[in-house]
């Protein structure tokens, strides 16, 4: 297992460092040559960034699908919690936040003192949210309408950002981690929660999984720094990175 784990490190190491004459330089290209226009498939809009196609946004046409029972097997969110590694007090920001399903769970980590920033572009999937935190008497979790470049949370508030399931739909994925890196308190973390592309028997879509290097890969640009990938669910792996502080 250890000689694994070493090869791994090695490979994203070299992976990281093929990348990141072309990463360092993206960060400067201006949007307009940023990302790639193509024919779409059957499940992306035909965008691409980094060589991966950008898929469609699920709508809240479908909010009832993120409460299917099947996702306590499936996602395993309790353990999911927990690997997050929460503390009384933390401020974290849901992106995607949909029905809640994670940042209700979230909440007792964090207590009164904390607060969950839970951001949406529809603002008819936010007044699902608001219903249901009232319906559960949850009161640390504040809807946030953002936009599809920008979370609209506050400069350097935030001590964990998460993303479950829903980054592979970004439209604007380098404007959006850079306006969530700008939310990052120094030293805040960002978790990218994804189905495993390098497993053949997740039965998710193609387009909504996402290799641990894909992540990697889009992570580069920004002032951030890989921590960890941890594989402890069923399907997903949880990626986490640190914001570096600025010198």
């Amino acid at each position: 297992m250890h000689r694994k784990f070493c090869i791994l490190v090695c490979f994203i190491a070299v992976a990281f460092l093929f990348d990141y004459a072309t990463t360092a330089q993206d960060a400067q290209r201006p949007a307009s040559t940023r990302y790639e226009q193509r024919t779409p498939s059957r499940d992306g809009i035909g965008k691409f960034y980094m060589g991966r196609e950008i898929s469609h946004v699920m709508g809240h046409q479908g909010a009832e699908w993120l409460e299917r029972p099947e996702r306590e097997r499936e996602e395993m969110p309790n353990r999911l919690v927990e690997l997050l590694k929460l503390k009384e007090g933390d401020v974290v920001a849901d992106i995607g936040i949909g029905t809640g399903y994670i940042a209700r769970r979230i909440s007792p980590k964090i207590g009164e003192t904390g607060t969950i920033y839970g951001v949406e572009i529809q603002q008819e999937m936010l007044d699902i949210l608001a219903e249901r935190m009232a319906e559960e008497g949850i009161a640390n979790i504040k809807g946030v309408l953002g936009t599809i470049t920008d979370p609209k949370l506050p400069p350097e508030s935030v001590d964990l950002a998460i993303m479950v399931d829903v980054y592979h739909e970004f439209s604007h994925p380098y404007e959006m981690l850079q306006h969530i890196c700008r939310a990052l308190k120094p030293g805040g973390r960002v978790a990218f929660v994804e189905y495993r592309a390098e497993d053949p028997k997740v039965p998710i879509k193609r387009l909504h999984k996402m290799s641990e290097l894909q992540v990697i890969k889009e992570a580069t640009p920004h002032p951030l720094v890989w921590v960890e990938t941890l594989r402890d669910l069923p399907w997903q792996h949880v990626i986490i990175f640190q914001k570096i502080a600025a010198e």
